[in-house]
């Protein structure tokens, strides 16, 4: 179960990184490291939408306004927890290692192009979501960067949500800003900050590299202190400035 503090918590996690905290959605919540990493139930809303009430609730009223201008808002992932994570973790290293002859650290460089190590994912927090135009017949893969530029199906719906999707706070989190280190672009990946901005602050409380270092999944045991503390800094904190 989520708890609530509404006490100050400290910034000196942020600012030791040089990186100060979105004071519009500053707000002291405290949830446990289970809750963080997607291994307990919560409460989730909407058939096919799958998240917590507030972020449901502002994704519904987002989703009537594209309507209003021919976009149709669909959702292609949005909850996942810790053990649905692991399962699309294990599944290509697997594959890499074994299919592709992959070296083991390399296969895990691939899989942290587009894919989080299990446990810290934002989709375990019911505050992020995948979405694409569901008006657009796209064949295959839809989750592509390339459909969402100029010309491209997905062109028409990037736009509309540059435009308009901070309205109903949620923000792109892995832009295309040069230099940005981390997860590969992704314009099809949304956050609902006022929840997912402290969620953030919170999970980065906890000693992630401890945890980490305890789990047993593929791959997890070529996993070194170096490579985890990289990980935390490029792929968890570099993100879209507006959603730390």
């Amino acid at each position: 179960m989520q708890r609530r503090s509404f006490l100050k918590k400290s910034s000196a996690g942020a600012m030791a990184l040089g990186i100060l905290p979105n004071m519009a959605f500053t707000r002291s919540f405290e949830y446990g490291i289970l809750e963080l990493m997607g291994k307990s139930d919560i409460e989730l809303f909407g058939e096919g939408i799958n998240l917590r009430k507030e972020a449901h609730d502002a994704f519904v009223k987002m989703q009537k306004a594209a309507y209003k201008d021919g976009i149709d808002i669909k959702i292609v992932s949005s909850y996942r927890n810790f053990y649905r994570q692991e399962v699309i973790w294990e599944r290509k290293f697997i594959r890499y290692t074994e299919q592709d002859d992959m070296a083991p650290l390399a296969a895990i460089d691939k899989i942290i192009e587009y894919s989080t190590i299990p446990g810290t994912s934002r989709h375990h927090w019911g505050t992020d979501i995948d979405i694409v135009d569901g008006y657009r017949d796209v064949k295959g893969d839809v989750l592509v960067p390339s459909k969402f530029g100029p010309g491209q199906p997905y062109e028409d719906f990037k736009n509309w949500m540059d435009e308009n999707a901070k309205a109903y706070d949620f923000y792109l989190v892995y832009t295309d800003k040069p230099g940005r280190r981390g997860f590969k672009y992704e314009p099809w990946h949304y956050s609902y900050a006022p929840l997912s901005v402290p969620m953030l602050t919170e999970f980065r409380s906890k000693n992630i590299l401890k945890i980490l270092e305890q789990e047993e999944f593929e791959g997890a045991k070529h996993f070194t202190n170096g490579f985890l503390n990289s990980y935390i800094k490029d792929n968890i904190l570099d993100i879209n400035p507006e959603l730390l």
